[in-house]
């Protein structure tokens, strides 16, 4: 083959090497891909001879990439990564539509996200939303994400971050049983089980602190949970007291399923919850920037936006994140 052609491998054969470098093994690619394993295994080996250089070592059936092949599989990714959304540009520039790969975490998209969606759906018909899942919700050099929800400080690297809700943290009670979960002063949270999320393990402390009961009560005592949703449900079940954000409970607290000690107790600040420092924030990369449907959602996500939440904790809309801070 001429010099010029072997350096513009076929389209498919990369596919396939960035699938099977993902994925870990043969076996899986083959199913994301919809092959059989025969032929990614065939297309692996055809890309190999192209370039004349091997990219995996294999041993005993298993596949490792060789230093050559890591180097080109990070470059591999991006190539198809920029393909991917200059095609998606190119698709949406004519009328506006198109589509957009979103991820968000799961409780949010539940209890916030989707509700609102209708709304979003009447003002733009022509853009057709997709979620992807939440695993790969920061890997914005995937081909499939343009954009995501994520929990935290609003610093990401490299990504743009943008405000939406979350700082606002409630605690909430069960419902059941007043009697047996009286709760007249911040004191008195020291006699119940404490429900802790595993990814924000201060929050006790900060409520601790916002109420002046540091020392009075263990902030780190209580079973542990993943999901805010499985919170509330335990909350619900009389398992403990939990402290989740507002935007996600106030429909159970509104309904009578939970209910907010302290709420209007004298003494006590920010009905008996306190602000956090934490939320959820709308992030993509500089990349997707110019994607039209990205533009209208964003434009649209940060009209429904909190206020209080956005006065108390502005968002750098502008810029781009530095520090990594935990997926929530």
């Amino acid at each position: 083959m001429s010099s010029l052609r072997r350096l513009s491998p076929p389209l498919h054969l990369l596919r396939a090497f960035s699938t099977v470098t993902r994925f870990g093994g043969i076996s899986r690619a083959a199913e994301a891909l919809h092959l059989t394993q025969s032929a990614v295994s065939k297309q692996i080996k055809e890309l190999e001879t192209w370039v004349g250089v091997p990219l995996f070592e294999r041993s005993r059936k298993r596949l490792a990439l060789t230093p050559a092949g890591e180097r080109y599989e990070k470059a591999v990714r991006g190539v198809l990564a920029q393909l991917e959304a200059a095609t998606l540009e190119l698709i949406t520039s004519d009328d506006g539509g198109g589509a957009l790969h979103l991820s968000s975490l799961p409780t949010f998209a539940a209890k916030w996200l989707i509700p609102r969606l209708p709304q979003f759906q009447q003002q733009h018909p022509q853009i057709t939303l997709h979620f992807v899942p939440y695993v790969h919700s920061y890997d914005f050099t995937r081909p499939e994400l343009d954009c995501a929800i994520l929990f935290g400080d609003g610093h990401w690297p490299g990504a743009h971050a943008h405000h939406i809700t979350g700082n606002d943290v409630a605690l909430i009670a069960p419902r059941t049983k007043v009697a047996d979960w009286a709760i007249h002063t911040p004191r008195d949270v020291a006699k119940h089980t404490l429900l802790r999320h595993v990814t924000v393990p201060e929050a006790w402390l900060r409520w601790c602190e916002t109420h002046a009961v540091e020392g009075a009560i263990d902030p780190l005592a209580g079973p542990q949970f993943d999901q805010f949703q499985t919170m509330i449900r335990a909350v619900q079940a009389g398992m403990g007291l939990a402290l989740v954000p507002r935007c996600l409970v106030q429909d159970e607290i509104t309904a009578g399923l939970v209910r907010e000690p302290l709420a209007d107790s004298p003494g006590t600040s920010l009905r008996g919850g306190y602000q956090s420092d934490v939320g959820y924030w709308f992030c993509y990369p500089e990349g997707r920037t110019q994607l039209h449907a990205l533009q209208c959602f964003r434009q649209w996500l940060l009209a429904c936006a909190s206020p209080a939440d956005d006065t108390a904790h502005p968002a750098p809309a502008s810029g781009i994140g530095t520090s990594a801070f935990a997926r929530r």
